[in-house]
C-alpha cells in the first residue's frame, strides 16, 4: 500500500529523466494533474495527458522535456517537503525561494496549487508540497 502518492509521483518522474526516458506514466490523481499542469505551465515538461485504460484506471502519461539532444534534463532535481508523517505549513511572507529564485515551490493553498511567487502575489500561504529546480 502506498502511503504519499505524490511521492511516489516524484521519484517516477525523477527515474524516467535519470533513465532518460521521453514519456512516464503513473496512476493519476486530481492532485497529480495539478501538480502536472504546474511543471508544464512553468516550462519543466512538453506535456501531459489522462488516460483512461480498459479497466477503468486514470493513468497520467507526462511528456518529459530535455535540452542539448534530450541528454540534459530540464528538471536538475525534485524534492518532496511536506509528508504524511509531517506536515510544512508556510504563511505568504514564509514561503521558501528555491535556489535564489532558480526554482520553484509548489503549494497546496485555500485557492489551489500554485507556485511560490503566485501564492505571494495573491497573499496566501498553505501547504509547502514540494520544491522543483
Amino acid at each position: 500500500m502506498m502511503t504519499d502518492p505524490i511521492a511516489d509521483f516524484l521519484t517516477r518522474i525523477r527515474n524516467a529523466l535519470m533513465a532518460r526516458h521521453s514519456t512516464m506514466s503513473c496512476p493519476s490523481s486530481k492532485m497529480k494533474v495539478w501538480i502536472a499542469q504546474i511543471l508544464k505551465d512553468e516550462g519543466y515538461i512538453h506535456d501531459f495527458d489522462v488516460e483512461k485504460n480498459d479497466r477503468g484506471y486514470q493513468s497520467l502519461k507526462l511528456t518529459l522535456k530535455y535540452e542539448d539532444n534530450n541528454v540534459v534534463p530540464i528538471i536538475e532535481g525534485l524534492q518532496r517537503v511536506s509528508k504524511p508523517g509531517l506536515r510544512v505549513y508556510k504563511g505568504a511572507g514564509e514561503l521558501p525561494q528555491v535556489r535564489g529564485g532558480l526554482g520553484m515551490a509548489i503549494v497546496s493553498t485555500s485557492k489551489g496549487v500554485m507556485t511560490d511567487a503566485s501564492a505571494r502575489a495573491a497573499n496566501v500561504g498553505g501547504e509547502v508540497l514540494c520544491y522543483v529546480w
